[in-house]
């Protein structure tokens, strides 16, 4: 299905002309998943933000050095440690023509606070939205809060009249398979609009010719296509039918490489991979234990995290794109420590089966291990590793594989027993995590436990993470957040296998930065 936004009017389409700069080409991505959705408060995944970021703006955004900058809003004041006023950029307009203004950012702020919005970890310091003139906006803040201004750089603005018109005044229900118009649709302030989204097929964008901002290179339109076949997206990039591949495979890379018309940049990502455990349920969801939930106890997940060969995952199936960790944030994060990067308790079969033994499962026991197969580097294989490990002390592992447009249904109904996911922390700041994956699951639907899909629950980690939210002594909001962490660590709540690393490969001729949070900018990318 095709979906476009409104036609730009004659005059639109003269300054697009005339404001186009010389050169200005067209950039074809390939990737291996799909964008999921255009709704901006839908879906908090990785490839759909890229493209969102280029069609919707917020009122604050990241430089090249991760460093806040204005974007909607010019400027920014703490009238008090809770009340945050945003004077807003005059001028700026909506693809539709419409002028940005307060209630479009109040209407936006409070779209993203509310259930079903997927996004609400961007606006979880936030306890309301007010306007105090047309180009003024005041966030009423639940406690003094030391990232709101990171969290904000993905709190995007819709125009309040549109989504009125099209009947999407709240958020996409992803979970529930729910469509609306701005799924389909788009309606933003970016450097870029929306020209059609063909689902599984591709992706048209073409330069806004009214947008505030100058971009910093020559793309006029950019073409995204998904293609799930490793072999077929590496092929795509030799023969020149793609600029840049996103997430070029593994197996290939080496090949690639020594193409002299392809250039391959790589750097860490900010996402950590881990496994996670149901630990709510009495009984085991997908496996062979009906009686009772063998992953509720400890033992049983220790001898799963010791039965799993980091280092030979890392060398044998990540071929050095995985930096095997003990804790669920990467290194460049705010929080982390060598000491909670280490593992937690070494590799050791022989203590895995002795553990399932004392857990009263001598003979182990089966499962079900649900993983995606086209987001993350090498996911596939590396649950496939996982899974033949688990079975040589006794857990019999069946492998679920699905796309990820599959998986991301499955594990926010937690609708698993074990999963793999990846969380790569838009902040830079560990309460970003701490507070999406590890709180207890706020039954209301806010922000608490959003994506902790295990239901891993610890009333000491809780608490910690209430005093990080809000205390803004760098020192000892830092000490919660190592006890925080290390507390989760021992509990053996979750598995967490590696910080990835990420290439990107592209033909000569294009030049784009690599970025930690695996988002390409369009409006940084040249392409002689």
């Amino acid at each position: 299905m095709r979906h476009t936004l409104p036609k730009l009017g004659l005059i639109a389409a003269c300054a697009l002309a005339l404001l186009q700069p010389v050169g200005a080409a067209t950039l074809r991505v390939a990737g291996a998943n799909d964008i999921l959705t255009f709704d901006p408060h839908a879906q908090n995944h990785q490839t759909t933000l890229t493209y969102q970021q280029m069609v919707y703006e917020a009122l604050v955004r990241y430089n090249d050095k991760y460093d806040v900058e204005p974007a909607l809003a010019t400027k920014w004041t703490f009238i008090s440690p809770t009340q945050l006023r945003f004077e807003l950029r005059p001028g700026v307009k909506f693809h539709d023509g419409a002028p940005l203004t307060a209630d479009d950012v109040v209407f936006s702020i409070t779209r993203a606070m509310t259930p079903p919005s997927n996004m609400t970890a961007y606006v979880q310091s936030v306890k309301e939205a007010q306007k105090v003139d047309d180009h003024t906006v005041d966030l009423i803040l639940k406690g003094p809060s030391p990232t709101v201004l990171r969290e904000l750089t993905d709190a995007r603005i819709m125009n309040k009249a549109w989504a009125e018109k099209n009947k999407t005044t709240t958020a996409q229900n992803f979970g529930a398979k729910e469509e609306n118009y701005a799924s389909r649709n788009a309606n933003g302030t970016g450097p870029f609009m929306l020209v059609a989204w063909q689902p599984d097929t591709k992706t048209t964008l073409k330069a806004n010719p009214t947008w505030w901002d100058q971009p910093k290179g020559n793309v006029d339109e950019v073409v995204f296509t998904p293609i799930t076949s490793a072999a077929t997206r590496s092929a795509a990039l030799i023969s020149g039918q793609v600029d840049v591949v996103v997430d070029p495979p593994v197996q290939d890379l080496e090949r690639i490489k020594r193409d002299p018309n392809i250039t391959v940049v790589e750097g860490p990502e900010n996402r950590t991979i881990f496994l996670g455990f149901d630990q709510a349920r009495d009984q085991l969801l997908y496996g062979s234990v009906k009686d009772k939930n063998p992953l509720k106890d400890k033992r049983v997940r220790q001898a799963l995290y010791q039965a799993v060969d980091l280092d030979t995952i890392e060398r044998n199936v990540m071929r050095g794109l995985g930096k095997p960790t003990g804790t669920m944030i990467a290194d460049m994060v705010n929080g982390w420590t060598p000491e909670l990067g280490a593992r937690a308790s070494k590799y050791d079969p022989e203590a895995a089966k002795k553990l399932l033994a004392e857990a009263g499962y001598p003979n182990g026991f089966e499962v079900q291990l649900d993983c995606p197969n086209d987001r993350y580097v090498n996911d596939e294989q590396i649950c496939q590793a996982i899974t033949a490990m688990w079975t040589k002390v006794g857990v019999k592992t069946k492998l679920q594989l699905n796309p990820m447009s599959i998986h991301a249904l499955k594990y926010p109904k937690r609708d698993t027993s074990i999963f793999m996911l990846g969380w790569g922390v838009a902040t830079f700041d560990a309460l970003y995590s701490l507070d999406s994956l590890i709180s207890t699951p706020d039954p209301k639907g806010g922000a608490a436990g959003n994506f902790n899909a295990g239901a891993y629950s610890n009333p000491k980690v809780d608490a910690l993470i209430q005093q990080i939210k809000t205390e803004m002594d760098d020192a000892k909001r830092t000490a919660m957040i190592h006890e925080a962490l290390q507390i989760v660590k021992d509990d053996y709540g979750f598995l967490p296998l590696h910080d990835q690393i990420r290439p990107w490969a592209m033909r000569k001729g294009v030049s784009t930065p690599h970025r930690a949070d695996d988002r390409l900018q369009a409006i940084w990318t040249t392409i002689k």
